[in-house]
């Protein structure tokens, strides 16, 4: 069964086209990164999975279910980790949660729980005295409450320190592991690089691309960066390289160089450098991070190309800079503060 289907999904506000003509498939038990630019129309799209708001046109189901018609039943079966989650101030942390249990009519333990998110030791503060890492903390074990069969985790490690951030990853395993369909957006892009079996880019209301981390680094050219140890390389050194085929930049830091390049560059970049009299005491690669992938589907070349393909056909109109919600407005967090 497919945990999410969107099948034509098109949501505007006012005129103004947050999500267009959407096509996604999440596969049951599968951990999915769903990625995109400030106002690329993440927010709505949730907005749509949670029937929150609803499409414009297109069908949006959930769990093998239409959300317009068995929302209610759709939600009893989702676990939602809110961007922004707000508390009660006056309610301790296992209130929340025992609230939590009983709104799902479930047979869980508030304290287990609160333990298992690292929270045992404040399960009696109110709260408002929480830091924000707390307050995520806080929101993933209400979102645990009843073993849901889809987890929507929306900026998941916001406020988190490293060590819960860590703690966050080894959730969403076990999740996955227990047969649990995760939905995952997050701006930290090294998080969705070690937990997501897949990712969508969303772009302008659009997906742009959709694989695994490792498609989409070969989509994109399957570019490399090489760190060069180059004791004495100049200016003159620099230029050779960079005039090189299959070498796309070359910047220089002291005695080293780190060049992006083709896998099959690697080999004529050292033999230039020698060639020029500069001694390579020392080289290695790196891969595309999901950063820069990223950023080339949605600022470089893939961009270009996608833009450049759809130049020939009228378009619509385009979106706002800022993706549109109901109230008109879509505010960044603020800076967030360290969990403690």
């Amino acid at each position: 069964m497919t945990a999410i289907e969107l099948r034509g999904v098109t949501k505007e506000f006012a005129g103004v086209t947050a999500v267009r003509d959407l096509d996604l498939t999440v596969e049951d038990g599968e951990v999915y990164g769903f990625l995109g630019p400030n106002g690329a129309g993440k927010s709505t799209t949730i907005d749509m999975l949670l029937d929150l708001v609803r499409p414009t046109a297109g069908t949006v189901r959930v769990l093998g279910a239409d959300v317009a018609t068995d929302g209610v039943a759709i939600r009893r079966r989702t676990g939602v980790l809110p961007d922004g989650f707000s508390v009660y101030d006056r309610l301790s942390g296992r209130k929340h949660v025992e609230f939590a249990v009983e709104s799902k009519d479930a047979a869980d333990d508030p304290d287990a729980l609160l333990a298992r998110v690292g929270l045992a030791d404040a399960a009696d503060r109110d709260a408002g005295a929480y830091s924000k890492g707390m307050r995520q903390r806080l929101a993933l074990a209400m979102a645990l409450v009843d073993d849901p069969d889809l987890l929507v985790l929306d900026e998941p490690s916001a406020g988190l320190d490293p060590a819960g951030a860590k703690e966050m990853r080894e959730i969403v395993r076990a999740e996955a592991e227990r047969g649990a369909t995760v939905f995952f957006s997050s701006h930290i892009l090294e998080q969705v690089d070690a937990v997501c079996d897949r990712v969508g880019i969303l772009r302008d209301g659009e997906l742009v691309a959709e694989d695994s981390v490792e498609g989409l680094r070969e989509t994109v050219g399957g570019e490399e960066t090489l760190e060069v140890a180059a004791a004495g390389a100049d200016d003159e050194a620099v230029a050779t390289v960079r005039a090189l085929d299959g070498v796309s930049g070359v910047t220089r830091d002291g005695d080293e160089l780190v060049v992006n390049c083709d896998s099959d560059a690697k080999t004529a970049v050292i033999g230039a450098l020698e060639e020029a009299g500069v001694a390579v005491a020392d080289f290695h690669t790196r891969e595309a991070s999901l950063e820069d992938l990223f950023l080339a589907y949605t600022e470089g070349d893939a961009a270009t190309r996608d833009a450049d393909s759809a130049a020939s056909t009228p378009a619509d109109d385009e979106p706002a800079d800022d993706e549109p919600t109901d109230d008109g407005t879509d505010d960044e967090p603020a800076a967030e503060e360290v969990d403690r």
